[in-house]
């Protein structure tokens, strides 16, 4: 028979989307490695916040799942709350470095500047001079279609720079990719921001 019990999430594990959960109704059990449904972003899970967990067999405490987790009166609530665009102190990801022309270059974004591991993507300001022209960058998520997601270009003077603001996704790890074209490209990468 199934069955939602009221728990308060004791532990998270944003890497596996498993937590730990302390059930209301029974002050002493403590159930590990519990899902939590998809749809919950990864910074609701938050420590000390109320949850609902779906049994799908009351008898079997391993076959359960978190369905939802809301605050719990004086805390439990996501700073920001979630679904949001956050801003940060700007923060410099890449500092002059020299993308050959044709190569791409892969930049660790999460973990630094304020950026969390589970972003989805960044604001960003991007900056770059070349020695060629026309010149410009693409910049995507790492793996990403660099074609298709950001363009900063063409710059048409040699040692000029070109500068310009947008939002990139993140792939899973908080990785983009960088592709200089046209020339070999001097880049600078500031983060302000980032999209949960």
């Amino acid at each position: 028979m199934q069955a939602i019990k009221r728990g308060i999430i004791t532990a998270f594990n944003p890497a596996t989307y498993l937590a730990s959960v302390l059930i209301i109704e029974a002050t002493s059990a403590t159930l590990d490695n519990v899902p939590i449904a998809n749809h919950i972003d990864g910074t609701s899970a938050i420590v000390t916040a109320y949850c609902a967990v779906l049994f799908f067999d009351e008898n079997n405490p391993n076959d359960c799942v978190i369905i939802a987790a809301y605050g719990n009166g004086a805390g439990g609530f996501p700073v920001p709350p979630p679904g949001r665009v956050v801003f940060v102190a700007g923060f410099q990801q890449v500092a002059s470095s020299l993308i050959n022309s044709g190569t791409t270059s892969t930049f660790q974004i999460s973990g630094n500047g304020g950026i969390p591991l589970g972003a989805l993507g960044i604001l960003f300001k991007l900056s770059f001079s070349s020695s060629a022209v026309p010149a410009h960058l693409d910049m995507a998520a790492h793996g990403g279609d660099l074609a298709n997601t950001v363009s900063l270009g063409d710059l048409q003077a040699i040692g000029a720079t070109m500068q310009g603001v947008g939002i990139c996704p993140l792939d899973s790890a908080g990785k983009v990719d960088i592709k200089a074209n046209g020339g070999n490209c001097t880049t600078t990468l500031r983060t302000y921001g980032y999209v949960m």
